[in-house]
């Protein structure tokens, strides 16, 4: 079950060029591809007719014609024609998605399309802020449910060990969480004071010696997370404190597209107060956020297969509350949408 009046991200922008792009959201099949004008189209991916998958076919002006028999739609999903049919059938037609880009983005919308507002597509701050730099990042498959995903993003003890030539130190091995539970989703986080600054961030700090370190792990249903990376000089950093001027800012943005309940795309991108027109400085953002975004992958993997077939309960322990209770309120939330849904239909 899936929260579906909500903005998934389907692809990067670039993915779209000339031809037609398969992609699966929520379980469902969907076709991508960019009319004449430019403007992304999303179709159902599968003919009424015997179900080839429309991305098997071709692009004709703004249109899609099948590869199997020539039905072609429109970016409404209506039949246009049906060679060889006089009248065209009233049900040749295929589902049509709303879709809308935004931050590199392609966001499509799965649930009711008159609820599609692209005004609650997740708010980046700073973007387009010609004083913070940009790092694009990339994708990748992950062979586990989206709520592991969202497990990690509200966990960040785990840096400590899964991360330990990165994101982690032993700073991070005791310090106590704290959990905000809000309306629109949960976070997690944590001041670390006067502490040795995590290899990954060490080369970037515009001060030397110890830092006061805050991670802020926040994830927005039903699927969406921003990381905030904040260093400042030791005894600068706590709740309530302005920030000292050479404070170190990273924002991580990551979502995550359920493909079904074993497999997730996920997307990411970084933003940072500093160098914001230094390839290289992004170029070396891109590679070791890979390289640790991989670690993830390797033990989420593991950790889902683990649960799939375990003979034994699992144990949640302390450091669980925040992904305990992002996935409680998001099962209300789904929940109450297939009442409201059961009960219109």
């Amino acid at each position: 079950m899936y929260l579906r009046n909500s903005w998934y991200v389907a692809a990067w922008d670039h993915e779209v060029g000339d031809g037609l792009l398969p992609v699966k959201v929520l379980g469902e099949a969907i076709v991508l591809y960019r009319k004449m004008d430019g403007v992304v189209a999303a179709l159902e991916d599968a003919c009424p007719h015997r179900k080839l998958p429309l991305s098997m076919g071709r692009i004709k002006g703004d249109t899609v014609e099948c590869g199997y028999h020539g039905l072609t739609f429109d970016c409404t999903g209506t039949c246009t024609r049906v060679p060889g049919v006089e009248k065209i059938p009233h049900v040749a037609r295929v589902q049509s998605y709303p879709i809308a880009e935004r931050y590199g983005l392609l966001w499509v919308w799965m649930g009711d399309v008159d609820k599609a507002d692209p005004s609650l597509i997740f708010d980046v701050d700073h973007w387009g802020d010609p004083a913070w730099g940009l790092n694009r990042g990339e994708s990748m498959v992950l062979d586990c449910n989206y709520l592991l995903m969202t497990d990690n993003l509200l966990d960040p003890s785990h840096v400590a060990w899964v991360h330990q030539s990165s994101f982690g130190n032993a700073a991070a091995e005791e310090a106590p969480l704290e959990t905000t539970v809000g309306s629109d989703g949960v976070t997690v986080w944590r001041w670390m004071l006067d502490v040795e600054p995590a290899p990954f961030y060490a080369p970037y700090l515009a001060f030397k010696g110890k830092c006061d370190r805050k991670q802020h792990y926040e994830v927005r249903y039903p699927a969406a997370a921003i990381i905030k990376a904040i260093f400042c000089p030791s005894g600068t950093g706590g709740e309530g404190k302005p920030l000292h001027a050479d404070t170190f800012l990273m924002d991580s943005y990551n979502f995550m597209t359920p493909v079904d309940e074993n497999q997730t795309k996920y997307y990411w991108f970084q933003m940072r107060n500093f160098a914001p027109d230094d390839a290289e400085i992004s170029a070396q953002f891109a590679k070791s956020v890979r390289g640790a975004f991989d670690e993830d992958r390797a033990v989420l993997t593991a950790v889902h297969q683990g649960l799939a077939h375990k003979r034994t309960p699992n144990l949640d322990l302390k450091i669980d509350l925040g992904p305990m209770r992002f996935r409680r309120s998001l099962a209300k939330l789904i929940e109450a949408e297939q009442a409201q849904k059961a009960a219109a239909e």
